[in-house]
């Protein structure tokens, strides 16, 4: 089946206002850059934002958020976009503050059709607040755990190296990142790639997603390779 799709508007063309999107990445690496570009083109409003971070103030999710255009973050990190900071104080966007290892496995729950997960994490903090926990026995030791619920995307975007015409993937180093986890869990798939060939010209080890979780794919263009932060030695 080619789930090919010619470039990133026709990709997000029934993406909407008010869904709720995950979108792939770690920091600056693996960001679906070319599907953010068209959301911010087309204009879509009130969004729910699935991402271990926020982008920077020009680049990511950041210009989605410089647009007004979303309306809540579900995230791990946040700490380089000084626009997400003054919306959050300003009370002009809702914020849900997850650890991160929570949100990688509120993603894994939902790609393995699991409604709740149990996590040690965030016992006892603000994270807990509203939330059902129990107790289980481990190691011998009674120990408390939070139920924490699986994400309900309407659409993953995430982006690879390469991917053929059937929608297998193949990530590059640390781009691996949240993307194959995400691309598991969305109700409809995106994924964009740097190289896109023909089916069977991908080496079947090498494939890190298989293309029965991408519902459209295309080739991508003018990829920026950004380094979040340069620290560089006095001579």
């Amino acid at each position: 089946m080619n789930k090919t799709v010619k470039n990133a508007d026709e990709a997000i063309i029934d993406i909407g206002d008010n869904v709720t999107l995950m979108l792939g990445g770690f920091g600056l690496c693996g960001i679906p850059e070319n599907c953010i570009t068209a959301l911010v083109k087309k204009g879509v409003k009130g969004l729910t934002c699935i991402s271990n971070n926020a982008g920077v103030d020009d680049f990511g999710i950041g210009l989605m958020l410089k647009t007004r255009q979303v309306k809540k973050m579900i995230s791990s990190y946040v700490g380089e976009n000084a626009e997400f900071e003054r919306q959050l104080l300003s009370g002009e966007l809702e914020v849900e503050l997850i650890p991160q290892g929570t949100l990688a496995t509120r993603c894994m729950a939902a790609g393995y059709g699991m409604p709740a997960i149990y996590t040690p994490a965030g016992v006892g903090t603000e994270v807990a607040i509203g939330k059902e926990t129990r107790k289980f026995m481990v190691e011998g030791e009674e120990k408390e755990f939070l139920m924490e619920m699986a994400f309900d995307a309407d659409f993953a975007l995430v982006k690879a190296w390469k991917g053929d015409t059937q929608g297998n993937l193949v990530f590059r180093e640390t781009a691996r990142n949240f993307n194959p986890m995400m691309a598991m869990a969305g109700k409809i798939t995106i994924a964009e790639v740097e190289e896109l060939v023909e089916a069977g010209e991908l080496e079947p080890d090498q494939i890190h997603t298989p293309g029965i979780y991408i519902h459209r794919i295309f080739q991508g263009s003018n990829y920026e390779k950004r380094i979040e932060q340069r620290t560089v030695r006095k001579k």
